[in-house]
């Protein structure tokens, strides 16, 4: 309890009592009220980072689950080395992302890196793309990134409920003929649905609160199209120095990220009741 409120509760609390004042780096902070609330409503740039930030979203939560469940199905069985697999699917959770962002950063490069050469090489391109120079090979690279970077860690999660799910259950809806589709669709998805909601949750919230990848590998290009929500309060906050503003946004984005948890708790909340 001492740690959520010393780390959790005050901050947030510190942080919406900034959002009322016009609160520059240097000097004294000014009573506004509600003037950076309606502030917002206004900047173009804001809605630009929600609108891309919400696109971003939606692409890499579906490119991880569509890596992650795959995944989880194949280690969950009892096979030769699948402990080496866990393993090695798990290793790059353990790498920062900004290290992670680093460390594409130089396989895309065009002149010293390996992907580029690697597709010339393959035939795929007639020269070495510059893939962080275009928006959309510059998104592509990040969300194959991310997916690289996060999928392991959405694996485990379904592993576990994959592993939680009872062997009975599964042994007799396959005496009872259930084929592998049935036994996935009308027995595995149902007894998961808490945990898919979990990991749902988590890829979420990580997703909206992006900000290395975009900040180390496109610094927001190319034209500022891969500005994030976060990256937009960094650049009020932390370039343009108005803090009282960026904190406002903050206090959105929490707002934002309560709701859409909210959402997707009912969502399951309903399906469990339709079950």
């Amino acid at each position: 309890m001492v740690l959520v409120i010393v780390f959790f509760v005050v901050p947030v609390i510190f942080t919406g009592w900034m959002s009322l004042h016009n609160w520059p780096l240097m000097g004294t902070h000014r009573w506004i009220g509600l003037n950076n609330y309606f502030r917002m409503v206004n900047d173009s740039r804001f809605m630009s980072a929600l609108s891309f930030t919400a696109y971003y979203t939606v692409i890499v939560t579906i490119a991880i689950f569509a890596v992650a469940f795959p995944l989880a199905l194949f280690v969950e069985k009892e096979r030769r080395f699948v402990s080496t697999y866990r393993t090695i699917i798990f290793l790059p959770v353990v790498i920062g992302l900004a290290t992670a962002s680093l460390l594409w950063v130089w396989l895309a490069n065009v002149d010293s890196g390996f992907i580029a050469p690697a597709l010339k090489a393959l035939g795929l391109v007639e020269r070495s793309p510059n893939l962080l120079a275009n928006f959309d090979t510059a998104f592509l690279t990040i969300i194959v990134m991310v997916v690289w970077k996060i999928a392991g860690f959405t694996m485990i999660i379904l592993l576990t409920g994959l592993q939680a799910i009872p062997t009975e259950l599964t042994e007799a809806a396959r005496i009872d003929g259930a084929g592998r589709w049935q036994r996935f669709r009308y027995l595995t998805l149902p007894l998961m649905r808490r945990t898919i909601a979990l990991a749902l949750i988590i890829s979420v919230t990580g997703s909206i609160l992006a900000f290395d990848q975009f900040y180390i590998m496109t610094s927001g290009g190319p034209q500022n199209r891969m500005i994030s929500v976060v990256y937009h309060i960094f650049n009020q906050s932390f370039v343009s120095f108005n803090l009282g503003y960026g904190a406002a946004l903050s206090i959105a984005l929490l707002v934002i990220l309560v709701l859409i948890s909210i959402v997707q708790l009912r969502l399951l909340k309903v399906g469990e009741e339709r079950s």
